[in-house]
């Protein structure tokens, strides 16, 4: 239930972004600059997708793993993925000490997982297997793909707000061009709007890959406890907030950086008590059955 209904929020939100664009597309007129824009913006966003897996792994300094190094870590994430009927990721490890896990790659033939040297001393055996459920989680639902295609979109519409600014305002002589007021309106909500719809995309496939890695690994206990552990550790050592990391951070399983009050629409993780309540309401359900 929980699942399908997440699909078609996060359907929904894709839609309003795709409504946005349209109404500032249409409002802009201007036409050849507009499919610049979206050509430019789509290439842009193609890049990060065919690459997702490696500009993540950069940026958390994350090296590939033997088998022989982390026994236990290939033997639960072989145990998931082969429950799921899905190929085996591509294993790595981030050397930080903050907790945190993160899974890329644009499907699950090109699929990477990688734990922080931090994570893997915090949780115990069965947390770790939890988290390793939710992060496949994000590879099988095709979050990488979901995430590109708003970002993509929400790209799109703020560069048709910077367009907007070599717009020649009130047309010569039938003066219907776009007023200075209305223009300057656009020029900053247009590209907020866009974000917040993002975000609000981002934390939605957040509470997925909690649902689904919850189901997958038949224990929504464990992932609530180590999302608990998970963010009493990244609040006590949070990430410095540098470029490369901060494209990362939405694929992590907690949101690396400080931020709490209106910062919460900006968040690209719903607040960390919402998921361990609907997780524990998930745990509830599974022992009436």
């Amino acid at each position: 239930m929980s699942s399908h209904h997440n699909g078609l929020k996060t359907a929904a939100l894709l839609g309003l972004l795709t409504a946005l664009i349209l109404a500032v597309g249409y409002w802009l007129g201007g036409s050849a600059g507009l499919v610049i824009a979206v050509i430019i913006s789509l290439g842009m966003n193609a890049f990060s997708y065919f690459y997702s897996d490696k500009l993540a792994l950069r940026a958390m300094r994350a090296r590939p793993v033997s088998e022989a190094e982390f026994p236990v870590l290939y033997q639960m994430v072989r145990e998931l993925s082969g429950a799921a009927g899905q190929p085996m990721p591509r294993l790595y490890v981030s050397p930080a000490q903050q907790p945190n896990a993160f899974a890329t790659g644009r499907n699950p033939q090109h699929a990477a997982v990688a734990v922080t040297v931090g994570i893997t001393q915090l949780l115990d055996r069965r947390e770790l297997r939890a988290v390793i459920g939710h992060e496949l989680s994000h590879v099988y639902n095709r979050d990488i793909l979901i995430s590109s295609v708003a970002a993509a979109l929400a790209g799109i519409v703020t560069m048709f707000a910077q367009l907007a600014i070599f717009l020649p305002l009130g047309g010569s002589d039938d003066d219907d061009g776009p007023n200075p007021a209305s223009l300057l309106l656009m020029l900053i909500l247009g590209p907020l709007a866009a974000s917040i719809i993002q975000l609000a995309i981002s934390r939605n496939r957040e509470y997925q890959a909690d649902a689904s890695g919850a189901e997958l690994t038949r224990d929504p206990l464990a992932l609530a406890s180590a999302l608990e552990k998970i963010q009493y550790g990244a609040q006590r050592m949070p990430l410095p907030a540098d470029g490369q990391l901060t494209s990362a951070a939405h694929l992590m399983i907690a949101n690396p950086f400080r931020g709490g009050g209106l910062a919460g629409l900006f968040s690209t993780h719903p607040p960390m008590e919402q998921r361990i309540a609907r997780l524990r309401q998930m745990a509830g359900a599974v022992q009436v059955r």
